[in-house]
């Protein structure tokens, strides 16, 4: 099953997903989408306020952000890493709960890539905010450095989150029943 719309002008499939019994989502990967990837970085561009410094979660959000950067001409992005780094020169981390991963994970900033990010402005990207879990642990990195958070910005605002007055996005992703219909 697949759930068909259009983001950034493009017309898009995304394959339906079991979360749990009786929730599916629609799966959107931006990894090997180099024409997505820029139509959405483009658009969300056109959205975004006045920043300094582009972070995202590792790894769905990483292209987006590349892209974004790459659009605006930005020097430097950040990714909260999944893992610390050997060559990272301190660390501070937060604990995450996504809906699309299984367990607690952990994201990382490197103190050196914080210094850079203090009294600046930060906007947060994501590929989908739908619990805000990623968003909220990547808010905490963010207020840790000491960097001042302009905007959270994702492709897709999944379920509840397209509610949300806090964040920007480009299109609303529903969640799913079991059969492919959207939930209510």
């Amino acid at each position: 099953m697949d759930y068909k719309m259009k983001i950034a002008g493009i017309d898009w499939s995304l394959p339906l997903c079991e979360v749990t019994e009786d929730l599916y989502i629609g799966a959107f990967i931006l990894f090997g989408n180099a024409k997505l990837t820029e139509a959405c970085a483009r658009d969300l561009l056109k959205k975004a306020p006045e920043y300094d410094y582009v972070i995202t979660a590792e790894a769905k959000g990483i292209p987006l952000a590349h892209e974004m950067a790459r659009q605006n001409e930005d020097e430097t992005y950040f990714v909260a890493r999944k893992y610390p780094k050997l060559y990272m020169s301190g660390i501070f981390d937060v604990e995450v709960k996504s809906i699309t991963t299984d367990k607690v994970q952990h994201l990382y900033l490197d103190t050196a890539e914080a210094e850079k990010m203090k009294g600046k402005k930060v906007l947060i990207v994501d590929d989908v905010i739908s619990t805000g879990e990623s968003l909220w642990a990547i808010e905490k990195l963010v207020n840790k450095a000491g960097g001042e958070i302009v905007g959270r910005m994702a492709v897709l605002a999944e379920g509840s989150a397209a509610d949300r007055d806090d964040i920007i996005y480009l299109e609303k992703l529903p969640l799913f029943n079991p059969d492919g219909t959207v939930k209510c």
